[in-house]
C-alpha cells in the first residue's frame, strides 16, 4: 500500500505514520514537529490542548528514531503523536480533571492507559481538556476555559473528552485518548465528526495512582478508557496496545481481540429511536442511511429494536447518579466550578435516593439486562442506532436551567445502555448536515470490538469526512 503523498504530516492517519516511521520514510521527530506546529497554529482558536508537551515530545520522538536506528523492536504506535486527557495520571504532570483546586495534584507515575501508550511507542504531544470532574457533555472549566468545536464555535465539541475530539478533528495528533462512563468518548467523536471507540468493560485497564479513594462501584463497572481518531483503522491500531494488561486493574480481562467470523450474513438490528422518545429527522436519516450502506455491503439489516434499551438507560441513571449523590457531592462542592456544580444539581434532580435495598435491586437487574441483550445479540450481533437524538448542542445548553439540561439528557439516552451492559460501541460519522457533523453508533457483543469496527469501516468508506479541518467560527 503506497504512503500518502501530502507533505503535511499532521494530516496523516496514525496507521500511515506508524508504517512510514517503521520503514524510515519519515522520522518520528518530523511527525512530532509537524503536529506541534499544527497545534501552535490552530489550538489558540479551539483551546483543546491545555498543556503542550513540546520538549518532552521532541525528546521522545528523537529517542524513537534512535531506537529504530539501532534495530530495536518497534511497538505498533512507534513514533505516532497522541494526546492524553487531563483526568488520567501522567508522571510528573498534574491530574487536574479540569478543577482549579487540583491543578497541583502531580502524578507520581503513569496511569495504566498512559503506560500502555508509552510502551507501544506513542509520542505524547499534549494534554487535552475536560469539564470539571469529567461529568458534562460540554467541555469547559474554570481552570482552562471553554473548548470550541472546530466545526462551529457556537456548538459543543462534546464531553467529557471534548478536548481530545476537537484536537483530533483539527489535526493535533491522529489519535486522542479519552474515557467513557456515559458517552464521553462517543459523544465528542460524534460532535466533532470523527470516530470513537468505547471498548468492552474490562478490555483496557485503568488506574490512577493519585486516587485518594476507590471509585464508586458504578464507575468501576461502567467506565472505560478508549481511543478517538479521524479514521476507524486508527481506532483498531490503538485498541491493541491500549488493551495490554496492568496488575493495578483487577477488572482487566485477557480477552482476545480476534475471534472467528460469525455466520454470514451478519444480522444488524436497525433502531433509529431505540429509547422511544423521538429523534431529530437528521439523526433518523443518518441511521437509515448507514443501514442502507451496510445492507449494500452484504449485512442483513432489519428494523428491530433491542430489548429494554430505555430501561437499561434508566438503570444506568439510577446507579451512576444515585452513587454520585452519595460519593461525589462533596467533590463537586469542593473542587468543581459553577457550571459543573449546576449540571450536578440538574442531573441528580430527577434521581430518587437509593437506600440499600433499592441499590441492590438495580445492581442485580444489570444482569437481567445483560442476559436479555446476550440472547438478542446471538441472532443480531450488531445494533445500529443514534449516538444522540439531536445534532450537536449549542454551547451552554446544559447550564441553561433545568429545562435546558433535561433536553440534553433526554437526547443522550442512546449513550447510556452500553455502559450498563458492558458492551463495546463505535461512534462513526456519516457526513455533515447544516454545517455540523452527523453520525451513528454501532454496538456489538462483549469482546467483539472487531465486529463493530468492521461495520464502522464500511460506513466510513461510504461517508468520507474532510477532517482534519481548520477551525471555523
Amino acid at each position: 500500500m503506497p504512503l500518502p503523498t501530502t507533505p503535511e504530516l499532521w494530516r496523516w492517519d496514525a496507521t500511515d505514520l506508524a508504517r512510514a516511521i517503521r520503514l524510515g520514510a519519515v522520522s518520528a521527530a518530523e511527525a512530532a514537529r509537524a503536529v506541534l506546529a499544527r497545534c501552535a497554529a490552530v489550538n489558540p482558536a479551539i483551546n483543546a490542548v491545555v498543556q503542550v508537551l513540546e520538549a518532552e515530545a521532541l525528546a521522545a520522538a528523537e529517542a524513537a528514531d534512535a531506537a529504530r536506528a539501532r534495530g530495536e523492536a518497534l511497538g505498533p504506535l512507534h513514533g505516532v503523536p497522541v494526546t492524553t486527557k487531563i483526568n488520567v495520571d501522567q508522571r510528573g504532570l498534574a491530574t487536574s480533571n479540569g478543577c482549579v483546586p487540583l491543578r497541583d495534584l502531580v502524578a507520581p507515575e503513569d496511569s495504566a492507559v498512559v503506560a500502555s501508550l508509552r510502551r507501544a511507542g506513542a509520542v505524547i504531544v499534549g494534554r487535552t481538556s475536560t469539564p470539571a470532574l469529567s461529568m458534562r457533555w460540554f467541555t469547559e472549566n474554570a481552570l482552562h476555559g471553554r473548548t470550541l468545536n472546530p466545526w462551529s464555535a457556537g456548538h459543543t465539541p462534546g464531553g467529557s473528552s471534548g478536548g481530545a475530539a476537537a484536537a483530533v478533528a483539527a489535526g493535533i495528533g491522529p489519535i486522542g485518548h479519552g474515557n467513557d462512563l456515559g458517552g464521553s468518548v462517543r459523544y465528542p467523536a460524534y460532535a466533532c465528526g470523527i470516530a470513537g471507540l468505547r471498548p468492552s468493560f474490562g478490555r483496557i485497564p485503568a488506574f490512577n495512582p493519585t486516587m485518594a479513594a476507590e471509585r464508586p462501584l458504578s464507575g468501576q463497572l461502567m467506565s472505560t478508557q478508549g481511543p478517538l481518531a479521524r479514521r476507524v483503522c486508527d481506532l483498531r491500531l490503538a485498541l491493541g496496545p491500549m488493551s495490554v494488561g496492568d496488575p493495578r486493574d483487577p477488572w482487566w480481562m485477557p480477552a482476545p481481540l480476534d475471534w472467528p467470523a460469525p455466520p454470514r450474513p451478519i444480522r444488524v438490528a436497525l433502531s433509529p429511536d431505540p429509547v422511544g422518545t423521538g429523534v431529530h429527522p437528521a439523526v433518523a436519516d443518518a441511521v437509515r442511511r448507514a443501514g442502507t450502506i451496510l445492507a449494500a455491503a452484504g449485512y442483513a439489516v432489519e428494523d428491530v429494536d433491542p430489548p429494554g434499551f430505555a430501561e437499561a438507560a434508566r438503570d444506568w441513571d439510577a446507579l451512576s447518579h444515585g452513587e454520585a449523590m452519595l460519593f461525589m457531592r462533596e467533590a463537586f462542592e469542593k473542587n468543581a466550578d459553577e457550571g459543573a456544580q449546576a449540571t450536578f444539581r440538574f442531573m441528580t434532580a430527577h434521581t430518587p435516593p437509593l437506600d440499600l435495598a433499592a441499590w441492590a435491586q438495580v445492581a442485580a437487574r444489570r444482569t437481567t439486562h445483560q442476559r436479555a441483550w446476550a440472547r438478542f445479540m446471538a441472532t443480531h450481533p450488531l445494533v445500529l442506532c443514534p449516538v444522540s437524538a439531536e445534532p450537536p448542542f449549542p454551547q451552554g445548553l446544559d447550564v441553561a436551567g433545568q429545562q435546558g439540561f433535561d433536553r440534553v439528557y433526554r437526547a443522550q439516552q442512546p449513550l447510556l445502555a452500553t455502559p450498563l451492559l458492558g458492551l463495546p460501541s463505535v461512534a462513526v460519522p456519516t457526513g455533515v448536515v447544516d454545517g455540523l457533523p452527523m453520525g451513528v453508533q454501532v454496538i456489538a457483543p462483549r469482546w467483539r470490538e472487531d465486529l463493530a469496527l468492521d461495520a464502522a469501516e464500511v460506513i466510513e468508506a461510504a461517508c468520507p469526512m474532510p477532517t482534519p479541518i481548520d477551525p471555523r467560527g
